[in-house]
């Protein structure tokens, strides 16, 4: 049996920009989705702290030290700028690989720099 388990987050980033006429997904910063761990192209929840939205999307890289969260389409209406959100990423695994993985945790600061 498998099970959903977090396998990496960015925990309390800064909303940067909110681009409503996009495609669809959610800009990050390179430097902040290599260290939690997360790939570009992957499925994310996005949970909004000051408004308690919780959404899926899936990443795209952006230039790294950008301190880039940019949220598109759809996405944008859930979030504004100066929001503080914690990005996670799950990965299936069974249940004794869930006992020893080790997830990664990003922790920016407000410019959304490590």
């Amino acid at each position: 049996m498998l099970i959903q388990r977090f396998k990496g987050k960015i925990h309390r980033a800064t909303v940067t920009e909110a681009n409503l006429s996009y495609v669809g997904s959610i800009t990050i910063d390179g430097t902040l989705l290599d260290a939690a761990g997360i790939l570009e192209g992957e499925k994310v929840q996005i949970v909004n702290n000051n408004n308690g939205e919780r959404i899926e999307t899936y990443t795209i890289r952006g230039e790294e030290g950008s301190g880039i969260i940019c949220l598109n389409g759809a996405a944008a209406r859930r979030c504004q700028v100066g929001d503080i959100v914690i990005i996670i990423a799950y990965a299936y695994m069974t249940e004794d690989e869930a006992r020893v993985f080790e997830p990664k945790v990003a922790f920016p600061n407000e410019e959304n720099k490590l």
